[in-house]
């Protein structure tokens, strides 16, 4: 791999310590289940992401908000410990650490609850005092757990520095995207949930999922890959739309399935990878992930993507 180009990755987000149990089935409204392992893991989409990009050889910068609490100061330190560049890591002294909690089920399955703490005061005024990492980096990678100002502001920037913005809409947007959020995409990557939303068509099948890329590309972003599951992912640029196929494995706990999806999906953009080769590892990586239980500890290095055997 010593023949590829390599570029700087700056992921913006969030930071999470991920509360888990582990149950036979989600619970109803209601209900109460009697459930079995608890653990914790770091987390937050952000942070996951970040993780995914160093295990996987991508030179990565972070930034984020965390609470100046246990929480806090443990995550900067695991991060440190990935060889993460956490300088741009902002500590909050009026709000907690963000936390998820998050119920796991027999069959990989899960519901999340995140209580966003520091995230939501992730500003603007704070991205200021970061412009330098954008200025460095060549690739800047978003999600939604942080304020959709501070993701509009980072894009806006981004793009007038000719950098490539790729946003995950993760969680689902609850209100439209802007327009002018949506033109300074080079890449935008829902899932099918979040592309629904994103243009209001349902998704049925491989042919309406194409109409629903082209409709995200006709409101300005470059371009667009739709994430389905355990069915693949489906790209669309000005030059192809096409459908990349999933890799099966026996799936234990679907988690960050799509933060390691993205975050590898940069690495391998950044090294100047075409776009079917590029899906093909982002699949590779998230196959591997979802067979552990974890956020961040699922996340797989660079040596298991390349040596996968997928079936």
């Amino acid at each position: 791999m010593n023949d590829l180009r390599r570029h700087n990755i700056l992921v913006v987000g969030s930071s999470n310590t991920d509360m888990v149990i582990k149950t036979n089935h989600l619970p109803r409204p209601g209900e109460t289940v009697l459930g079995g392992t608890f653990f914790m893991n770091p987390g937050g989409k952000g942070a996951n992401q970040a993780v995914a990009v160093a295990r996987l050889g991508g030179q990565v910068a972070f930034v984020c908000k965390t609470g100046s609490d246990i929480f806090g100061h443990q995550s900067q330190q695991l991060l440190e410990e990935e060889g993460i560049d956490t300088s741009y890591i902002f500590s909050d002294t009026k709000n907690p650490s963000g936390v998820a909690l998050i119920t796991l089920d027999a069959h990989a399955e899960n519901c999340i609850v995140v209580a966003s703490g520091a995230n939501a005061n992730l500003l603007p005024s704070d991205l200021a005092k970061a412009e330098e990492a954008i200025e460095k980096a060549d690739l800047i990678l978003m999600q939604l757990e942080i304020p959709m100002e501070t993701v509009e502001y980072v894009a806006r920037i981004a793009a007038g520095k000719g950098k490539m913005v790729i946003l995950n809409p993760a969680p689902a947007p609850s209100a439209p995207l802007s327009e002018e959020l949506i033109k300074s995409l080079f890449l935008i990557t829902p899932n099918e949930t979040e592309a629904e939303l994103i243009t209001g068509r349902k998704i049925t099948d491989i042919e309406t999922t194409k109409d629903v890329a082209r409709l995200i590309r006709d409101k300005g972003a470059k371009n667009v890959i739709i994430t389905l599951g355990s069915k693949g992912a489906l790209v669309c640029t000005d030059i192809l739309c096409e459908m990349i196929p999933a890799f099966k494995v026996e799936a234990v706990d679907t988690t960050a399935a799509g933060d390691v999806f993205n975050g590898a999906l940069c690495v391998a953009l950044s090294e100047g990878r075409g776009w079917v080769e590029a899906i093909r590892f982002a699949c590779k990586a998230s196959a591997i992930s979802v067979t552990r239980v974890g956020a961040q500890s699922s996340a797989p290095y660079r040596a298991e993507v390349d040596t996968f055997i997928y079936k």
